[in-house]
C-alpha cells in the first residue's frame, strides 16, 4: 500500500501536513504528535523582521469553528534560521515554511535568506495586505497575484506554494494567475473572512472587527474550490479548510488535492494529524485502494 505523494518534485510519505500558524514550528505538539509520521510540517508565517501581530481580543469561537486576527506575529527570519531550522531537522519529515510579508520586497528577502537552508519547499502566504497597493491582498487581484509569484520565482531555491484567499470572486481565475507565474503549486483555502459582536458590550468581539474564519462550517466551501481549481490549472494542490478527521481528508483528496492541511482541528484535539493518517490507510486497506494516487481526483 503506496501512501506516498511528491508535489513539485518533493516527496512526502503521506499527504498530511500542518496547516501554517496552527502548529507553531511543531516544538509545541512534538510531545503529543509523532512528526516523523507527518508528510510535511508547515511553519507559522515567518517575516523579514519580527512582527507583534494585532491587539487583543484576536481569537473568537464560533459556531462550527473560531475567527482569528493574531496578525501572523512571528519572532522573524533570524530566531527562525537560528532556533526552528535545527529543531525541524530532528525529523524525517519535510519542511515547508510559510513566508509572510507586506510588500514583494519584504517576501523576497525572507526567500533568499531561506536559500541556504535545509527546508523542502516554501508557502507564499498571499493574503496579507499589501501596503503599496492601498491594503489590497496579493490574493485578491490576479495582477498582484502574478507579480509577487513570477518575482519570488525567481528568487527561490525551493519548490514555490502559493497560498490563495478565498475571498475572491473566481478562485479558479487565482489559481491560473499563480501557474501561468510559474508556481509550482498552490494551497488552499486560507480563512475567510468573518466578524462577531458582543451584544452586551455592543462592541466588536475582536479588536480588529474582522478575523478570518476557519473550522468544520468552512469545509464545503474550501472542498468546492478545491475543485473548481483541480479542473482549472495542471500543478499540485494542497488542500486545506476544516478537516477533523480522515472522512474530511479524502474529501479533498478525491476533489482534486494532492495532499492536504489539517489546520483548527489541532487546537481542539492534538493528535489530529496522526490519526488522519491512520483514518486514511485503514480506509485505503478497507476499500482495496494500493496507492493513494488512485483517489487523487477521482470525481468528476
Amino acid at each position: 500500500m503506496n501512501t506516498k505523494v511528491t508535489i513539485a518534485g518533493v516527496e512526502l510519505k503521506n499527504p498530511v501536513m500542518t496547516a501554517s500558524g496552527t502548529f507553531g514550528s511543531g516544538m509545541e505538539y512534538s510531545e503529543f504528535v509523532d512528526l516523523n509520521r507527518l508528510g510535511a510540517v508547515v511553519t507559522k508565517g515567518v517575516a523579514n523582521v519580527p512582527w507583534p501581530g494585532n491587539p487583543t481580543p484576536r481569537v473568537a469561537e464560533v459556531y462550527g469553528g473560531m475567527l482569528n486576527a493574531i496578525g501572523l506575529q512571528n519572532p522573524g527570519i533570524d530566531v527562525f534560521v537560528e532556533r526552528d531550522v535545527p529543531f525541524l531537522k530532528q525529523y524525517d519529515t519535510r519542511v515547508i515554511v510559510n513566508v509572510c510579508g507586506k510588500t514583494i520586497e519584504d517576501y523576497l528577502e525572507v526567500v533568499e535568506r531561506l536559500s541556504g537552508e535545509p527546508v523542502d519547499m516554501l508557502e507564499i502566504n498571499v493574503s496579507c495586505p499589501n501596503v503599496k497597493e492601498g491594503a489590497i491582498a496579493f490574493g485578491q487581484n490576479a495582477d498582484s497575484l502574478y507579480e509577487i509569484t513570477a518575482a519570488v520565482k525567481k528568487k527561490a531555491a525551493q519548490p514555490v506554494i502559493m497560498k490563495l484567499s478565498p475571498n475572491v470572486t473566481d478562485i479558479a481565475q487565482m489559481a491560473k494567475a499563480a501557474e501561468a507565474a510559474g508556481a509550482d503549486a498552490i494551497s488552499m483555502i486560507n480563512t475567510i473572512t468573518g466578524m462577531k459582536i458582543d451584544i452586551r458590550r455592543r462592541s466588536f468581539l475582536l479588536a480588529n472587527k474582522t478575523g478570518g474564519m476557519s473550522g468544520p462550517a468552512i469545509k464545503p466551501v474550501a472542498v468546492r474550490m478545491v475543485y473548481q481549481c483541480a479542473q482549472a490549472v495542471k500543478i499540485p494542490i494542497i488542500g486545506m479548510g476544516g478537516i477533523q478527521n480522515a472522512e474530511d481528508a479524502l474529501e479533498f483528496l478525491m476533489a482534486g488535492a494532492s495532499a492536504v492541511a489539517v489546520g483548527a482541528a489541532n487546537f481542539i484535539n492534538p493528535y489530529a494529524t496522526q490519526e488522519i493518517i491512520t483514518g486514511i490507510e485503514d480506509f485505503m486497506r478497507q476499500e482495496h485502494v494500493m496507492d493513494i494516487k488512485e483517489l487523487v481526483g477521482c470525481v468528476n
